[in-house]
């Protein structure tokens, strides 16, 4: 059951790479997208499972598990997945080598289940390695001279970013009771202790290396350069999904394998909360500035996944409900818009800012659902980003640092500002855009609006009806404190 939702998608798409008709592939791949959502669904409902694949070298296993966090990441992952592969079958019309794109698509969905189901930091290491070179050719996709940069640089950013985490890792071993991750920590305290100042230097490695992938500075600069030359498709998985591999990995790394309890009040722990909240204002302004669609999306993606990190690095069961909601309304969110600026590419060929004066009126749909998920990521009610943004604030203001926990609540108040100023005005122009602007409707096909309306109205829903989803939070709560 725990190798069903790898090896689905990672077998199935060799298959994919080998089919020639374009509709067998489409089907292909939503069937299997669909099998591995479906196979997760199990795996959640069921009690939780272990299993050991190998031993490579002595206690070094690859290992999985059906923990609590792997069932959440799971589910996220399956969310987005399917609406963004159904969106894919028409957009790649356009863009082109969809055969290439289909099977790597499908095959990086295997190694998202193998990350989220990684029961130590070794299987958790090769399945984020294999995700990073399975995404790669997402950014290469169009063969420019700017897209094969732009993959170089996101390959050079995964793979040193996860190096610093494994050569922390190799001092980190000798410290833990266990190689599994466990809630709360795996760390032998008393051993711990007496190397302290290294341990800690160790988890601020770890940490900024996977922070590479979550967007987090100073190793966030992959993000801005691929977003712009990678499909609409891409973009959104790689800001919705893949930054979020990230953060699981510095779940892990934090919650179980140091603890809370050996990290809080430390200067690491100040440290990287003052590097997030660094990370929130800089992509904010950054954005701001931005004129070029994706890539204001893409500083958009840098400064909302710093909400997550700081959340989780308040080290409290108030800033873990904080991130993992903003992980999730942030992954909705930022996957309508990404592929809202998608359709808005294919219908007008418009990439900047200031051409889409009118697109509201030229694409209504389009821009309905590209203007609730800008007022989900702006953080206003009703929309489910509020309640994210209103927890992480709560967490701050009861944090134990006065001065970190009333500066990450301006942080947030100033970012949401700046957001505002880069989101709104794009949809204020695009519906309201004056007297003498001429417009043609030219809306996209019900096959690329029905998914951006399905994540829309999630948005909204979640807002309105945010207990569900709060209720299974606070069941994970227990398990990683």
């Amino acid at each position: 059951m725990l190798l069903i939702p790898i090896l689905l998608p990672v077998v199935g798409g060799v298959f994919v790479f080998r089919q020639k008709d374009e509709k067998t592939r489409n089907r292909m791949v939503l069937w299997l997208t669909a099998a591995t959502a479906a196979a997760a669904l199990v795996l959640c409902v069921l009690p939780e499972r272990s299993m050991k694949l190998m031993t490579i070298e002595g206690t070094l296993q690859l290992a999985l598990q059906s923990d609590s966090l792997a069932k959440f990441f799971m589910v996220l992952i399956a969310a987005i997945w399917l609406p963004v592969a159904m969106f894919a079958r028409t957009y790649l019309r356009h863009a082109g080598r969809e055969q290439q794109f289909q099977g790597f698509y499908t095959m990086t969905l295997g190694a998202l289940m193998g990350l989220a189901l990684a029961d130590n930091f070794v299987t958790l290491y090769m399945f984020f390695e294999m995700m990073s070179l399975l995404t790669v050719p997402l950014v290469l996709h169009s063969g420019t001279p700017a897209a094969r940069r732009a993959g170089l640089k996101y390959l050079g950013y995964s793979v040193f970013g996860a190096g610093m985490a494994l050569a922390g890792y190799f001092f980190l071993s000798h410290f833990l009771l266990n190689q599994s991750f466990s809630g709360g920590g795996a760390l032998n305290l008393q051993l711990a202790e007496e190397h302290r100042p290294l341990l800690l230097c160790v988890f601020f490695v770890m940490m900024v290396g996977f922070g590479a992938k979550a967007g987090m500075m100073p190793m966030q600069a992959w993000l801005p350069t691929a977003h712009p030359v990678a499909p609409a498709p891409a973009s959104a998985v790689l800001s919705g999904v893949i930054t979020k591999g990230g953060v699981l990995a510095m779940i892990r790394v934090t919650y179980y394998l140091f603890g809370p309890g050996f990290l809080q009040g430390s200067w690491a722990q100040y440290a990287l909360l003052i590097l997030a909240l660094c990370t929130v204002f800089t992509g904010s302004m950054l954005a701001l500035k931005e004129k070029v669609l994706k890539k204001r999306l893409a500083y958009s993606t840098v400064s909302q996944v710093s909400y997550v990190l700081f959340g989780l690095l308040l080290l409290t069961p108030g800033g873990v409900r904080g991130a993992l909601l903003q992980m999730v309304f942030h992954a909705l969110a930022k996957d309508a818009l990404f592929m809202a600026a998608g359709a808005i590419i294919i219908a007008t060929n418009f990439t900047l800012v200031d051409q889409l004066v009118g697109i509201g009126k030229r694409m209504p749909r389009t821009m309905v659902c590209f203007s609730a998920a800008a007022l989900s990521i702006i953080g206003i009610p009703p929309m489910s980003g509020f309640i994210s943004k209103w927890y992480l604030a709560s967490a701050a203001l009861n944090f134990e640092s006065r001065v970190i926990g009333y500066l990450g609540v301006a942080m947030l108040i100033l970012s949401a500002l700046m957001t505002a100023g880069y989101l709104l005005p794009i949809v204020v122009r695009g519906f309201f855009p004056g007297k003498d602007v001429l417009v043609e409707r030219r809306e996209v096909g019900p096959q690329m609006t029905a998914p951006m309306m399905l994540l829309g109205a999630a948005v909204l829903l979640f807002g309105l009806f945010p207990n569900g989803l709060q209720v299974w939070i606070s069941t994970l709560l227990p398990q990683i404190f």
